[in-house]
């Protein structure tokens, strides 16, 4: 399962925005659209991602994997050959609403929906583990569809796409994906229950303050009952804060490390540090995840993030941009292990999808915005200060929140 949830991940690329940026220019030059259309057209799909989010998530909690994973990788080889054969803005629209929703939604959050029913104490691993297609995505798919275009043109570079997501997706989800370890006779973690006692599932309150918190199946919260407990909008701070100051901060990397002296081709050097730092930290971040309490370690990301808003908006030296490279790096990796599982550990099995389909909404919406403050700062008061110091109070309150995100209860059980 976790190799079919890598692949996953690696196949999101043609809804991803490293991805879709090879296509960027020889796409407007064809369809003879400005920067501002073709942004327009990336911006509305964005923005219908997030919103499909939640409705995606209770889907592939009715249906499970095995249904969704074929039809979501059908579905997105599809919107691939769509977008070959864009020649409008309109059909640029559809075409670009159909990859991002696909690609960069659904395709991510079944993902790591699969990872969540077959693995419990080590689900923060595991997550790590099936990251590296994501990982691999961002290292080969900028490059090869740039190789595609430069050779074969844009139209057949989405066209190979395409294929990819039928072949390693439709087949082998068809053939090989279960939903549920119960379904084949095991627990999570690949447990044979005739071998091994049970886990325990049920943690004491000591047990939850010492270790991670995991919800067992049969004490799943449904979607109402999340938005309804304070919990979960302590922990909603961190993807949103993430989402808004992360993406502002890389969109606008080349002109604020600009601003303190740094070269273009080292400001761009930077995003290379940041990201291969996330991708090595993850492994130390999901060990983390499966013997820490998840709060702590989102809390630790948080203040990652301040510390890096500190030395952008001061900067003493100028080799302490590679502290800021590597402080956001380490904020990615637990945005891509903790942040991941804590839905499903302190909400349950049952409902992981909507649960984190609501998560992920947010997360994206607020990234959709997230370069705006820094543009309007350097617009209207000539320096991204203002936007900058905004920025820091965010993660500071966001640290705060979570600290006290503890374990959720129901007030039923409070009471005994």
């Amino acid at each position: 399962m976790l190799g079919i949830a890598a692949a996953a991940q690696f196949m999101s690329a043609p809804g991803q925005s490293y991805s879709v940026a090879a296509f960027k220019d020889p796409m407007r030059a064809s369809l003879g659209l400005s920067e501002t259309g073709y942004s327009m057209a990336y911006a509305f799909a964005t923005l219908l991602s997030a919103c499909l989010l939640p409705f995606v998530g209770r889907l592939v909690d009715r249906f499970g994997a095995r249904v969704m994973l074929p039809l979501i990788g059908f579905g997105l080889g599809s919107s691939c050959f769509l977008m070959s054969l864009t020649d409008t803005l309109p059909k640029l629209y559809i075409a670009f609403g159909c990859v991002r929703s696909l690609g960069q939604g659904a395709l991510c959050l079944v993902s790591v929906w699969l990872v969540g029913e077959w693995f419990e104490r080590r689900r923060g691993m595991a997550t790590a583990i099936a990251g590296i297609g994501g990982g691999l995505s961002v290292m080969i798919f900028p490059l090869l569809n740039n190789w595609l275009i430069q050779s074969y043109g844009w139209q057949t570079g989405w066209i190979v796409l395409g294929i990819g997501s039928w072949v390693l997706l439709v087949l082998p989800a068809i053939l090989l994906v279960r939903d549920r370890p119960e379904d084949i006779g095991l627990l999570p973690d690949g447990i044979d229950p005739d071998e091994e006692e049970p886990v325990v599932r049920s943690l004491s309150a000591a047990a939850r303050q010492e270790g991670p918190a995991i919800t067992p199946l049969e004490d799943s919260w449904t979607v109402k009952e999340v938005l309804r407990n304070a919990t979960f909008w302590k922990l909603l701070s961190v993807p949103a804060t993430a989402g808004l100051v992360g993406t502002g901060l890389i969109f606008h990397q080349v002109s604020l490390l600009g601003s303190h002296g740094l070269s273009v081709p080292w400001a761009l050097g930077m995003l290379t540090v940041q990201a291969t730092f996330a991708t090595l930290m993850t492994f130390p971040a999901g060990w983390a995840t499966d013997r820490w309490p998840s709060r702590y370690i989102l809390c630790g990301a948080m203040l990652a993030l301040a510390v890096a808003i500190v030395l952008v908006l001061t900067m003493p030296a100028t080799w302490m941009v590679v502290i800021y490279a590597l402080l956001l790096g380490l904020h990615g990796s637990v945005l891509r292990s903790t942040a991941q599982v804590v839905w499903i550990n302190y909400y349950g099995r049952a409902h992981q999808g909507s649960v984190r389909g609501v998560a992920w909404s947010v997360m994206i919406l607020a990234a959709a915005v997230g370069p705006l403050p820094l543009a309007l700062s350097i617009d209207h008061f000539g320096s991204y200060q203002p936007a900058l110091l905004l920025f820091l109070t965010m993660p500071l309150t966001a640290a705060a929140a979570v600290w006290t995100a503890r374990p959720p209860r129901r007030p039923a059980e409070s009471m005994h």
